[in-house]
């Protein structure tokens, strides 16, 4: 049986952010190079608070973007065989239909429902939800494309 689920650990060794810019804890009900569900444990120490607002910390919207990205990228390079994906970046190239619906809150619970919807060569499109105790937070389609890392 395939393993449909990553945990931090092992998203770290598919992609190239650290801390504090790896928003992604772990992908869950993973469809090999389909769909999952990224977990962002959105915290009170999480790196924006203290800035986004000062005594009302929302997540930023194009932190929620980013975490996508993040996503999808996960999701890609897991479902992708090793030589394809080594001594490469994967690039964001656009943000579509992006709609910001409620506030993320810090100390919940992020669910980003993702799902790659069409792949030509390097470039794959892809397309989310984000939810936080199954309410609508945001949305948003967008295209990244898989490049040769430089160094």
């Amino acid at each position: 049986m395939a393993n449909n689920s990553i945990n931090k650990s092992e998203i770290e060794k598919l992609l190239p952010h650290r801390e504090p810019m790896l928003l992604v804890d772990k992908l869950i009900n993973i469809v090999k190079l389909k769909s999952a569900t990224a977990i962002v444990y959105v915290k009170k120490t999480s790196f924006f608070v203290q800035g986004h607002f000062p005594d009302q910390p929302v997540m930023p919207g194009v932190l929620i973007v980013e975490a996508f990205g993040q996503a999808a990228a996960a999701l890609t390079a897991h479902g992708l065989d090793s030589k394809e994906t080594e001594n490469k970046l994967v690039y964001l190239m656009s943000v579509d239909r992006a709609r910001f619906r409620n506030p993320i809150i810090p100390d919940c619970e992020l669910h980003l429902d993702i799902e790659a919807i069409r792949s030509h060569g390097r470039v794959w499109k892809y397309k989310g939800v984000a939810k936080v105790n199954g309410k609508l937070m945001a949305e948003a389609e967008w295209a990244a494309t898989i490049v040769d890392r430089t160094k």
